[in-house]
């Protein structure tokens, strides 16, 4: 849970991307003009041709826009996602930006697609940005955003082991953590909804008010998530050439002072957040199923479900990810394959589970003493033998007379309801046994 400085409910982090002079244009080297978020509607490139309309467009954001914005946003501790190129372009801008404090993290190269790109291209490009940034700001960039990225994007960032976070990802409200070979990078993610890019696309903002009324709403959810307890980050992503319009730039001074109003709301750089969040959440090694090979898999979840491994092959063989690094995930899994069986194959499962002092200190049964003891053991042979397996019952459904209470409850059942009932136990004792297996695990790596 995020611990923001001075107990505050909510981080605020304004991002403002400087993309101006590094769009798509022929005079900058590329085959065809730009047609990315700009004021045209479904603007298309055109190949071997410049496009007055965008170029122009583009260049308001560095003739008017940023300066409106500068001077509404300087008091404010923002980061810039600055593409290299633009800012090699922009030596006043850049000057006004270190002025103002700003943090200034890398926006790639070229504002151009990387989606076809080879992984040498595109690591070549990431270089290059690397290099002409530190040249024209005087310092290497420690944050990362390509926005128009590849499925490699963020595996190359990690690799050059040279930024504290990267923002290429819109998975969450607080930064985490992933791994990519022996490293573990820091996300910090960024946002499309409160982005004022929704003015450039056909299904987004088409007056200030509509921009101002969803950050507002953003920051009222999150501002009440921090006052119950658990304090989120919230992205605003603004560009020079969209919000530093007159029309739409009120609109976000408006939000802004709202967002000043309130008490115990900490505004950062994501540098600031990024530093933070590595000082209270270090990376720390977690038990990751979704990565060990099918052997490494049926070590550690073979015994689960009392000594069936088959199970845990037909899990390992499941489409596993990230969302199964847990408790539920690694249980979720193999109870599929305990479900998908046939009735022989689960009927062996639950036959495993036979044998009364075993079945007594699994169930909680082990507690029972005198008659009630006797009485158990007696119509533990009278359910057995109606149902053609054992009884069984996870340790926190039934514990001292509670187990006594429910074996002759279920005694009334027929067989379909129980056996059902009884894999749906063995499940649950499956799941006990991972909790305290994950448990005993972190402790160990603590």
């Amino acid at each position: 849970m995020a611990n923001w400085p001075g107990g505050a409910k909510i981080a605020v982090q304004i991002v403002l991307n400087y993309e101006e002079g590094g769009e798509n244009c022929l005079l900058h080297g590329d085959e065809a003009s730009e047609a990315f978020l700009s004021e045209i509607s479904g603007a298309q490139p055109y190949p071997g041709q410049r496009h007055w309309n965008t170029e122009s467009i583009y260049e308001y954001g560095a003739r008017a826009g940023f300066w409106r914005l500068h001077a509404m946003l300087s008091d404010l501790p923002i980061t810039i996602f600055g593409v290299a190129s633009a800012l090699a372009r922009s030596p006043d801008q850049v000057k006004a930006m270190k002025d103002a404090g700003w943090e200034i993290a890398s926006h790639g190269l070229k504002w151009i697609e990387h989606k076809d790109m080879s992984e040498d291209e595109e690591r070549a490009q990431i270089n290059e940005a690397i290099r002409i940034h530190r040249e024209v700001t005087g310092d290497a960039p420690r944050g990362w955003y390509t926005g128009r990225c590849s499925m490699n994007t963020e595996r190359l960032i990690a690799e050059t082991g040279r930024f504290t976070y990267i923002a290429d990802s819109y998975a969450d409200d607080f930064p985490y953590w992933v791994e990519y070979g022996d490293r573990r990078q820091l996300v910090v993610p960024y946002t499309m909804d409160c982005n004022d890019m929704r003015f450039a696309i056909q299904t987004g903002f088409t007056n200030g008010e509509q921009f101002e009324a969803s950050l507002k709403d953003a920051f009222d959810t999150l501002y009440a998530e921090g006052a119950a307890g658990v304090p989120k980050m919230m992205s605003v992503g603004l560009h020079c050439r969209l919000i530093g319009r007159p029309s739409r730039a009120a609109a976000l001074k408006r939000a802004i002072e709202y967002f000043r109003s309130h008490a115990d709301v900490w505004f950062a750089t994501r540098l600031e957040i990024a530093e933070h969040w590595i000082k209270e959440h270090p990376p720390v090694a977690v038990l990751q199923p979704s990565r060990m090979n099918k052997k490494q898999f049926v070590d550690a979840f073979g015994g689960i479900f009392e000594h069936s491994p088959w199970i845990a092959e037909a899990a390992h063989d499941l489409e596993l990810g990230p969302a199964h690094d847990t408790v539920a995930g690694v249980h979720s899994a193999l109870a599929r394959a305990f479900r998908s069986a046939d009735e022989a194959r689960r009927l062996e499962v639950l036959a495993m589970h036979a044998g009364l002092p075993e079945n007594l200190a699994s169930t909680g049964a082990g507690a029972l003493t005198g008659q009630e003891r006797e009485a158990f053991t007696a119509l533990s042979e009278t359910y057995a033998s109606r149902f053609g397996f054992p009884f069984i019952i996870a340790a926190k459904d039934g514990a001292e007379a509670g187990v006594l209470k429910a074996l002759k409850a279920r005694l009334e059942n027929d067989r379909d309801t129980e056996l059902a009932e009884a894999c749906r136990q063995a499940e649950q004792i499956a799941e006990l046994r991972l909790e305290e297996k994950f448990k005993t695990w972190q402790i160990a790596s603590s």
